[in-house]
């Protein structure tokens, strides 16, 4: 019975019959989504064995994100959430089906393959950030939109961890097509949850900025408070800086540790078991207090975590590193999301989301593109230690600001009923000095 209370508590976003539905379709969809990332990736691999064309891929995919991102939080702020992810889910499908045909039937390109990431990237530019603020959309009890975040996270890196490890024998057994394809047939899932999804129209604004004029507002409003600035720029700090990790770890695969695709998979699951762990940690929190302090060591850690995998030859040792690595990576990441999504105003969600999006998203291209050229001039350990570097200095600058970020955040907290004790007591403090007191 004892057990079983932390259990319901850790779970409770999905008494929440919309998240429910939204959260299994969702996970089936992310072990495929998991599965053709890794196969792409090894595809790429076999056919140039170019640590350069590995980047290339990696920004192919990501960098629409850098630039379309900000534009499509103004709209995702505008249009009707659950119809968007309808539409970029179903685009999404086509993508995949596109790509298990030309692996299928031996026409590989890596051109071809450049082009459809740019296509998928183009896609979630749009599909990442509508789903961060959708979250809000399924929630009934705003004081479980934490634990849906954390669980959603959860979700991720489960796949994340099930997904690689899955593709690693798929490929080995027939193929990089095949993973292309359970991909494809995953979205069925997905969609199958939105349409069974029923959820209240939102109130939106009824004057509507033009849309430059919106993003500019969106700008302005996140880089104006100093929490939501700093978090932003944090993520996309590690985000840029953590590239290596997966882009190059085929060549440490091969190169290093003298695998093959499974070892790469197992390499990939061991950082996926990593952060779901550190996913179900935060899901397990009853309180969002304290979150700063565990951002800013999230941040050092990947960066030492980086440092020290460079350095490993053993097989064991670096699957211990990327396990750690990875519930650092995830604890920082997800705390950030938790802490935007609860001190963000509702009518700029969308678009803070967006950014968030470009931060966590968008500047991986960059990442991508930085890593495979530092790998190709001072060889890929050399890169992971520079990289590590910078992600442990920027976890110590943001612990030194923590104390002025708490301060800003307090008051959103108490008008929200977040921190609904500190409200009652600074209500009684204020009627203790009334004047009208005695």
């Amino acid at each position: 019975m004892g057990a079983a209370l932390p259990m319901r508590s850790t779970l409770r976003a999905l008494a929440h019959r919309n998240y429910r539905l939204y959260f299994f379709g969702q996970g089936i969809s992310l072990i495929g989504t998991w599965m053709q990332q890794l196969a792409m990736m090894w595809l790429v691999y076999e056919l140039e064995h170019s640590a350069l064309l590995l980047g290339a891929v990696g920004f192919a995919s990501q960098i629409p994100t850098l630039f379309i991102a900000p534009l499509a939080g103004v709209f995702t702020d505008r249009w009707n959430r659950h119809r968007t992810l309808m539409a970029t889910q179903s685009l999404a499908l086509v993508q995949a089906a596109a790509l298990t045909a030309i692996a299928w039937t031996g026409w590989v390109e890596v051109w071809a393959i450049l082009a459809l990431s740019v296509g998928l990237g183009v896609i979630n530019a749009f599909d990442i950030p509508t789903r961060q603020a959708f979250l809000t959309d399924l929630i009934e009890r705003p004081e479980d939109l934490a634990n849906a975040i954390a669980l959603n996270s959860s979700l991720f890196n489960g796949a994340r961890l099930v997904g690689p490890a899955l593709a690693g024998f798929v490929i080995a057994a027939t193929g990089e097509w095949f993973c292309f394809l359970l991909n494809a047939l995953s979205y069925v899932a997905v969609l199958a949850a939105l349409a069974a999804i029923r959820v209240r129209e939102r109130r939106r604004p009824s004057e509507r900025l033009p849309v430059l004029e919106g993003l500019k507002e969106g700008l302005s409003y996140a880089f104006r408070f100093a929490p939501i600035r700093s978090l932003l720029l944090l993520v996309g700090l590690v985000s840029f800086m953590s590239m290596p990790l997966s882009v190059l770890m085929p060549l440490f695969a091969d190169n290093v540790l003298g695998g093959g695709a499974s070892t790469l998979g197992e390499l990939t699951a061991a950082q996926g078991l990593g952060a779901l762990a550190g996913a179900l940690y935060l899901a397990s929190r009853k309180s969002i207090l304290g979150l700063g302090r565990w951002i800013a060591a999230g941040a050092a850690t990947v960066g030492l975590g980086m440092v020290a995998f460079s350095w490993i030859t053993e097989f064991w040792l670096a699957c211990a590193v990327l396990l750690i690595v990875g519930g650092a990576m995830m604890v920082q990441m997800a705390a950030s999301n938790t802490i935007v999504q609860t001190i963000v105003d509702e009518d700029k969600r969308g678009r803070v989301m967006s950014l968030y999006t470009l931060a966590f998203i968008g500047m991986a291209p960059l990442g991508s593109l930085a890593a495979g050229g530092l790998a190709s001039r001072i060889g890929a350990p050399g890169a992971m230690r520079v990289c590590g570097a910078a992600c442990v200095l920027g976890g110590l600058l943001f612990a030194s600001q923590l104390p002025r970020l708490r301060a800003a955040i307090r008051p959103v907290y108490v008008r929200a009923g977040i921190l609904p004790e500190i409200a009652q007591g600074m209500e009684a403090a204020a009627e203790l000095t009334s004047p009208r007191r005695g």
